[in-house]
C-alpha cells in the first residue's frame, strides 16, 4: 500500500498540488491583482476575469476575451473597492491581451515587470486574486522560452492552470512580474502558458489603431497614443471614422493631456463649427482665441484662423455669418502672419482669400510670391494665370504664357495630371483667336487622356477646328459628339451646321430634322433647316420652316423669308 502511494505521488506533478505559501513578497503583491467584470451595452454582465496593476498610474492588464464587445468594465481590488477602466490602451486578439486605464487603488499595489526573461528551469510563482490575507498560490518552472519579437517573449511553463487563473501574473523569485496567464485549451494539461511582461507592457495605441479590429470590437472608449506626434495623426484619422460624440470626447482628451498644443483647439473650433449653431459657433471662437494664445508660433496661429475662417466663408453660401466671420477678416489675419513671417504657404492663402473677393489684380500679386517659392507647382501657376485672365484689362498673353509654366513642369508623353492644364490652355488660345494653337492643345489633351473624352469636349474642339478651317476634323468631331449624346439638341444643330459650311446639305438636313425632333420649339433649328432645304432645291418645305422659326421669335428667319420667298 505504502509503496502504491509512493508511485502516484510521484507522478502527480508537483504544481497540482493544493495551493502552496508563497515568499514573503506575495502578501504586497497580491494587492496588484484585480477582479474585473466587462458589461454590455445593456449594462449586462459580460463576463467576469482577472488582471493586475503594472504602474502605479492605473495601467492594467488582461485577455482581450473579457473585453470583447464590453461597452464599459469596472475592476475588483484584492481591498473589494469597485473602479471604473478609463479607456483602453492597447489589444491584440492573436495572443489575447489588452491594456487599459483605470483608477488606481492608493491601497494598492504596482508590479514591477522583471527587466530580463526567465530562463529555462527557473521557479515561477501564480499569484492570483485573493482577497484573503494568507499568500497561498502555485509554483512552478519555466519549461521553454519563445521569442515573439523585439526582446519579448512566449513561455511555456510546468504548472497547471484553470480558467479561474486566466490573465493573473507570473512572479520570479525576487518577487517581479515575469508574464500573464494565458487561458489553456486542455485544462487536464500540465503545462500552461504565459505572454511575457515586456509585450504586454510595449502594447499600445498608435496612429493606426483607429482601424485595429480588436480595439473597434471593444465598446469601451480609446486612449490616444502616448505619443504627442502620433496623438494628432489618431486625431486626424478618427475624424472620419469616429461619430461625432466620440470624436469631441478625444478631442477633450487631447486637450487635457497636450493642453499647450494649438492643434487640439483648432481641431475643435472645426467641429463646433461644423455644427453651425450660435452656441457652438461661440465654443470654436473660445477655442480659435486659446489657440492664438497657447501657440508660440504667432504667425502660425494667424494663418489657422484665416484658413479657418476663409474655409467657413467658401462653405456659407447664401447664409449670413456668424460675427465676424467673414473674408475680411480672413484677409486681415492672413496680413498679421505675413508681417511676422513670409511664408509661401501664407502667400498662397492670400491668393485664395483675394480672389474669393474678387480682387483678381491683389491674388494674381500673391500667387506670383508663391511662383517663386520652392512651393512654386503646375496648380499655383495655374491659379495665378486665372486671377491675371479675371484682372480688368489683362493681356492673354500673359495668362497664356502662365499656363506655359504650368504645363512645362510635366514631361512629356503628358498624362491624365497635366490635362486640365493643356484644356485651359486650348480655350484661353481659343479666346484670343489662336484657333490653330488650340486645336493643338485639345489634342495633348486628348492623348493625355487616352481618349477618353465626353461629347462636350467633341463640340469645342470642332467649334476651334471650324475656325482654322479644319473642315474634315470638325465634321468628325460632330459625329462623335452626337454618337455619345444622342439626346442633345445643341450638338445636333452644330452638326447641321459644320455640314452648312462644307456644302453637304444632305447630312445638315438630317441632322437638323434630328433636332427639330428633339425640340419642336427650337427656332434656330427650323431656321437653319429651312434654309438647307432651299438650298437642296425643296423651296416649299424651306419655306414652311423659316415661317415656323419666324413664329417662334427667330428675327434672322424673317429676314430669310424676305429674301426667298418671292
Amino acid at each position: 500500500m505504502k509503496k502504491t502511494i509512493a508511485i502516484l505521488f510521484c507522478m502527480m506533478p508537483f504544481s497540482v498540488l493544493l495551493a502552496q505559501e508563497l515568499p514573503k513578497w506575495a502578501d504586497k503583491a497580491k494587492k496588484a491583482v484585480f477582479s474585473i467584470v466587462t458589461y454590455t451595452k445593456d449594462n449586462q454582465i459580460l463576463s467576469t476575469g482577472n488582471g493586475f496593476y503594472i504602474d502605479e498610474t492605473g495601467t492594467g492588464v488582461s485577455d482581450y476575451s473579457l473585453f470583447k464587445g464590453a461597452e464599459r468594465a469596472v475592476i475588483i481590488t484584492a481591498n473589494g473597492k469597485e473602479l471604473p477602466i478609463k479607456y483602453m490602451m492597447g489589444a491584440n486578439d492573436m495572443y489575447d491581451v489588452v491594456k487599459f486605464k483605470a483608477d488606481f487603488d492608493k491601497k494598492a499595489e504596482a508590479l514591477q515587470p522583471a527587466p530580463a526573461a526567465s530562463a529555462i528551469g527557473q521557479t515561477v510563482y501564480l499569484l492570483p486574486y485573493s482577497t484573503q490575507k494568507e499568500s497561498k498560490g502555485q509554483t512552478g518552472s519555466v519549461a521553454k522560452v519563445d521569442t515573439i519579437g523585439d526582446q519579448t517573449y512566449y513561455y511555456t511553463l510546468n504548472m497547471q492552470t484553470t480558467d479561474k487563473t486566466v490573465s493573473c501574473p507570473i512572479m520570479n523569485e525576487t518577487g517581479q512580474v515575469v508574464g500573464m496567464i494565458q487561458k489553456n485549451s486542455d485544462p487536464k494539461s500540465t503545462e500552461s502558458y504565459a505572454i511575457g511582461i515586456r509585450y504586454l507592457t510595449n502594447l499600445n495605441i498608435s496612429a493606426l489603431s483607429v482601424n485595429d479590429m480588436a480595439l473597434n470590437s471593444i465598446g469601451i472608449k480609446k486612449g490616444l497614443p502616448e505619443d504627442e506626434s502620433q496623438a494628432l495623426v489618431f486625431l486626424y484619422m478618427a475624424s472620419s471614422v469616429y461619430e461625432n460624440e466620440r470624436y469631441l470626447e478625444l478631442l477633450n482628451d487631447f486637450i487635457t493631456l497636450y493642453p499647450n498644443n494649438s492643434e487640439g483647439y483648432l481641431r475643435r473650433a472645426t467641429y463646433y463649427a461644423n455644427i453651425g449653431d450660435e452656441t457652438h459657433n461661440a465654443l470654436a471662437t473660445q477655442d480659435l482665441e486659446t489657440m492664438l494664445k497657447v501657440d508660440e508660433k504667432k504667425d502660425d496661429a494667424h494663418y489657422n484662423i484665416a484658413k479657418f475662417v476663409y474655409t467657413y466663408q467658401m462653405n456659407l453660401g447664401d447664409k449670413q455669418p456668424y460675427a465676424d466671420w467673414t473674408f475680411e477678416r480672413a484677409s486681415n489675419e492672413i496680413n498679421e502672419a505675413l508681417g511676422i513671417a513670409q511664408e509661401p504657404i501664407y502667400y498662397q492663402l492670400q491668393g485664395d482669400i483675394y480672389f474669393a473677393m474678387q480682387k483678381y489684380a491683389e491674388a494674381f500679386t500673391a500667387y506670383a510670391e508663391v511662383n517663386k517659392s520652392n512651393l512654386a507647382s503646375p496648380a499655383t501657376f495655374y491659379a495665378a494665370a486665372k486671377a491675371k485672365e479675371l484682372t480688368e484689362g489683362a493681356d492673354k498673353k500673359e495668362v497664356i504664357a502662365l499656363l506655359d509654366s504650368a504645363i512645362v513642369r510635366y514631361a512629356k508623353p503628358y498624362g491624365k495630371d497635366a490635362a486640365p492644364y493643356l484644356y485651359e490652355r486650348a480655350r484661353v488660345k481659343a479666346d484670343n483667336e489662336d484657333f490653330r494653337g488650340a486645336v493643338g492643345d485639345y489634342n495633348e489633351f486628348y492623348d493625355a487622356m487616352l481618349g477618353q473624352t465626353s461629347a462636350e469636349f467633341y463640340f469645342i474642339r470642332s467649334q476651334a477646328e471650324m475656325q482654322c478651317r479644319m473642315y474634315q476634323q470638325a465634321v468628325n468631331d460632330m459625329n462623335k459628339a452626337v454618337e455619345l449624346d444622342p439626346d442633345n439638341v445643341l450638338y445636333w444643330v452644330e452638326k447641321g451646321g459644320v455640314h452648312l459650311r462644307v456644302n453637304q446639305v444632305g447630312e445638315a438636313i438630317k441632322a437638323l430634322e434630328k433636332a427639330v425632333g428633339l425640340d419642336p420649339e427650337n427656332a434656330p433649328a427650323y431656321r437653319m433647316l429651312g434654309y438647307s432645304q432651299i438650298q437642296n432645291k425643296e423651296k416649299e418645305k424651306g419655306l414652311a420652316n423659316l415661317q415656323k422659326a419666324k413664329d417662334l421669335g427667330d428675327e434672322v428667319a424673317d429676314g430669310l423669308l424676305q429674301k426667298y420667298n418671292k
